[in-house]
């Protein structure tokens, strides 16, 4: 039994639970299942501050009975979602399936937050699952979240790691833990495609109002609402996937479930950061096809896209025809737009200002020359940072020596100067990534007990953009012929 806090008001909650006040057919009413022996094992405190949540005066075994769920806060009123979506492009019913959402905490500027817990225990969404989670998933959730994060890229955070004292059956016995996320909310488009299919047709006009209050009222007065949150959330996911192309990130389960209205990145399973440049780049031990691979990213997040319209089809215009009309228009915007973003953010690598019509070949050229020399991506434009990069042997290639002198003349161009490109390019190249063995390093040693090399990979992850003293012990990819693989964890 989940028993409520009653010294709620130090730390500071402040609940507002809107999501409940939806239709019963898109939530279910059910608290966490209890723990065994609940134990902190990381709490991001600066998340906590952000949130205007106080815990100074909170026990480690409060913040752990809390944190597992088996104390809730007072004013949360805890529900698992319910959403469809296409997986791997087949459509299938969904949910929350070992997620429970606290409640909608409210901070002191009025920013709203939607609480979460993953392994938090079975729902009825579940399907064959236990609704667990085990440690290590949930602490390479929070590492890389936290690295987007501090990357500067818009993406749900972590707040807090407990482990559960309670074993997690997986091909192996796991330590289980549950993770505290926070995010805007957990709106998808998988839950737009679910209220299309409702029983109760009013269920989408309900569900739409509800979104634009919380994400986007302005646009509520507007000619066409539905067009509208279509063209901010295609601008959305342009500036999102963008970033993630920045710094060579590869979520690795683009499903329409997995695709926020917010435009912040969620569900971190099977997805790392690339070494090597190669737009084929997939870790995902499931994604036999390269659905979604690097280069696949911006193409299926307009395929995406194209699933969300076709939601909001009822909502744009009484007849068919001219609303399907009015949607395409809308996606079709999707290619150039992207491309112009591209291009404005790869210019920003490579500090050019101005524009020049070889610019697009000074970019592909670089690109080509990288993925036939297998040239680490993040640590070559450290290189031209002119950052001390160890490998750097790579870079007194022919092709690479030739390409960096065309390079140089063109920064010359628009009365630029070396010391507004560098500017330029050290606000968008991160000197350290979360690298996949790094993570899977600090990983294994969490899972044993010691959690000193995670809390200094983390340290230096908070500031990806800085030269700190510990920085060069993260800035090499691993020389292994074996393929790194991810797997669904989370």
């Amino acid at each position: 039994m989940n028993k409520q806090h009653s010294h709620i008001d130090k730390v500071g909650w402040q609940f507002d639970n809107t999501y409940t006040k939806l239709p019963d057919s898109m939530f279910s009413k059910l608290g966490p299942t209890p723990v065994k022996a609940p134990k902190v094992v990381i709490f991001n405190h600066a998340l906590s501050k952000e949130m205007r949540l106080d815990f100074s005066n909170t026990s480690n075994e409060d913040l752990a009975l809390t944190f597992s769920g088996n104390l809730l806060p007072k004013g949360s009123n805890t529900i698992a979602q319910a959403y469809a979506g296409h997986q791997f492009g087949h459509f299938t019913m969904l949910g929350d399936g070992r997620a429970i959402v606290v409640g909608e905490h409210i901070s002191k500027n009025n920013k709203r937050f939607d609480i979460q817990f993953k392994g938090s225990g079975k729902t009825p969404y579940s399907r064959n699952g236990d609704g667990r989670a085990a440690l290590g998933p949930m602490l390479r959730e929070y590492i890389i979240s936290e690295a987007m994060h501090n990357l500067g890229i818009p993406t749900t955070r972590s707040l807090a790691v407990v482990k559960t004292g309670e074993t997690v059956m997986r091909e192996t016995p796991l330590q289980g833990a549950v993770l505290t996320r926070v995010a805007s909310s957990h709106i998808r488009v998988g839950t737009f495609q679910f209220t299309i299919i409702s029983k109760d047709k009013n269920d989408l006009k309900t569900f739409f109002d509800y979104t634009i209050e919380r994400h986007y009222p302005h646009i509520k007065n507007s000619k066409n609402p539905a067009i509208e949150l279509l063209k901010i959330v295609t601008e959305k996911q342009i500036l999102l996937i963008t970033d993630w192309m920045r710094v060579g990130f590869i979520h690795g389960v683009m499903n329409t479930d997995n695709m926020t209205i917010s435009g912040e990145t969620i569900d971190y399973g099977p997805c790392a950061f690339m070494d090597a440049y190669d737009p084929e780049t997939v870790f995902s031990s499931i994604d036999h096809h390269g659905r979604y691979a690097y280069f696949n990213q911006p193409s299926i997040a307009r395929w995406n896209l194209e699933r969300f319209a076709e939601s909001l089809i009822p909502l744009i215009d009484d007849n068919k025809d001219k609303a399907i009309e009015m949607a395409t228009e809308v996606i079709n915007t999707f290619a150039e737009k992207y491309k112009k973003s591209w291009f404005e953010m790869m210019h920003k690598k490579l500090g050019l200002l101005g524009d020049n019509s070889k610019d697009e070949y000074l970019i592909i050229d670089l690109l080509s020359w990288m993925h036939q020399n297998k040239a680490d991506y993040t640590n070559t434009f450290c290189f031209l940072m002119n950052e001390n990069i160890q490998e750097n042997k790579i870079y007194q290639n022919q092709g690479f020596v030739s390409w960096k002198q065309q390079w140089q003349e063109r920064l010359k161009l628009h009365n630029n100067s070396q010391e507004k490109s560098l500017k330029l390019m050290r606000s968008v190249n991160p000197l350290v990534i979360a690298r996949n063995h790094k993570v899977e390093e600090v990983l294994k040693e969490a899972n044993n007990g010691d959690l000193n090399p995670f809390n200094d990979f983390l340290k230096v992850l908070e500031k990806p953009y800085e030269k700190q003293t510990k920085t060069s012990n993260y800035q090499f990819p691993v020389l292994s012929e074996k393929k790194y693989q991810t797997f669904c964890g989370t």
